[in-house]
């Protein structure tokens, strides 16, 4: 399906980044031209009025779960749900089974993408030894695969020990390679079911105490400015995590930064009614929290936005709030979130979007070729996106194979109207293609 021969487009009358409206020529793989009253004998025409064009987004943070949970989700349904969203890149977290810690198993994660064909899968290696934080994984091994992995990350868990987070900073140097931090301290939540605020004391549930991210956060800066290496920070969720990145930032360590959509929206309010929907790894925060890192994002210090997209079968949430597994799917919702808690709230505009959602998070992992812009003699890599409708997220709008998305039922603006990669369209008239570039 990867191999689909590019169309032939001429978008009409788009709007790059939320500017004027313009036309795209997609011939080749490429945006041969832009500008006014184009044409081309033999192209398929898309009327773009009124939608917007921006980058093929690209998601630094997503779990496929294959191989080795495929009951959740599949490397081909997750492509299918990221390319509904809008997305033609995403890079895949380790915690499979086996764990992706050596070549053989992200060059097989790379494979099962480019089968798939909708979007690239770009695999991150673990930091350790089947996450078990307790030696380093074959970093460089996996770096010299054809996967190129170059973000390495034990998500899930946190990399604890000082002493191998400063060796693993150390060796991603030579590459120039970045380590991706799940910032939380283990003894600090044992047996944390949610946020610890004035909810959690009301609820009788244990608190997950924001100094336990924060503090890692700290830790893992000092090191990141001790060794001169990158450091990303996974789903930083609390005001005080905001505040020591913009610290950091100012004392000039290379450290960047991603929140989910669902830290800039939801909160940990809707614990009250124990729907497990919401049970996620960082918990939902207070509001000051999510006004906190919607101002982060908004002036810079924190650096994209990443879903932290997390499948699971239906019985791992259907179930009381302590036993069920944390995590929500987000591909298919985020773009849309992002208009609602950012772009209507008037902190970012449409090129913002496309800064934290495209080009940044695709400079961050190192991948030449993606995110790059809606322009002339780039590759024709972009989503059509229509601002116009609000409507109630449902059901038919997931199109991977797990359901626990917490905006079911919520009304969100917005939707995904085209995703084309390398000229071949994977989303068309808000539909996911059969087979990639195969138009009816």
């Amino acid at each position: 399906m990867s191999d689909a021969t590019p169309q032939i487009l001429l978008v009409r009358g788009a709007r790059v980044e939320g500017r004027d409206a313009t036309d795209l020529l997609v011939r080749d793989g490429v945006i041969a031209e832009t500008g006014s009253g184009l044409s081309h004998a033999g192209a398929t025409v898309v009327d773009a009025d009124g939608l917007i064009a921006l980058p093929g987004l690209v998601d630094l943070h997503v779990h496929l779960r294959e191989p080795g949970y495929e009951a959740s989700e599949t490397i081909l349904t997750g492509s299918r749900a990221a390319a509904a969203g809008g997305f033609t890149t995403v890079f895949a977290m380790p915690n499979t089974s086996p764990v992706a810690d050596t070549a053989g198993v992200v060059e097989q994660e790379l494979a099962l993408g480019e089968a798939a064909g909708y979007v690239h899968v770009q695999p991150i290696g673990a930091v350790t030894v089947g996450q078990k934080g307790e030696r380093l994984a074959e970093l460089g091994a996996m770096a010299d695969s054809r996967a190129r992995v170059r973000v390495f990350s034990d998500d899930g868990f946190c990399v604890f020990d000082p002493l191998i987070m400063r060796r693993a900073l150390e060796y991603v140097k030579a590459f120039d390679g970045v380590i991706a931090q799940h910032a939380q301290d283990p003894r600090l939540t044992e047996g944390a079911q949610m946020n610890e605020g004035a909810v959690s004391a009301e609820l009788g549930l244990t608190g997950w105490p924001a100094v336990a991210e924060e503090s890692i956060i700290a830790r893992d800066v000092l090191l990141a400015e001790h060794v001169g290496s990158r450091l990303h920070v996974c789903h930083l969720s609390t005001a005080g995590s905001v505040d020591i990145i913009r610290w950091a930032k100012k004392r000039g360590v290379n450290v960047t930064a991603e929140v989910t959509p669902h830290h800039l929206l939801l909160t940990d309010e809707l614990v009250r009614d124990y729907d497990a929907r919401f049970k996620v790894n960082p918990p939902l925060r207070r509001e000051e929290d999510v006004m906190a890192v919607r101002e982060g994002l908004a002036d810079g210090t924190i650096d994209i936005v990443a879903t932290d997209h997390a499948p699971h079968p239906t019985e791992a949430k259907a179930c009381e709030w302590a036993a069920a597994a944390n995590g929500m799917v987000g591909l298919e919702s985020a773009l849309r979130v992002v208009h609602h808690a950012m772009v209507e709230t008037g902190l970012l505009d449409w090129s913002d979007v496309a800064r934290v959602m495209s080009a940044t998070p695709a400079r961050i992992g190192r991948l030449d070729g993606h995110g790059t812009p809606v322009a002339a003699g780039q590759p024709a890599t972009f989503t059509l996106y229509d601002p116009r409708p609000q409507r109630t997220f449902g059901l038919d709008d997931l199109r991977g194979r797990s359901t626990n998305s917490p905006y079911l039922g919520r009304e969100l603006p917005g939707e995904v109207r085209w995703t084309v990669r390398a000229g071949s369209p994977t989303v068309v008239d808000g539909s996911v293609l059969d087979a990639p570039g195969v138009l009816a």
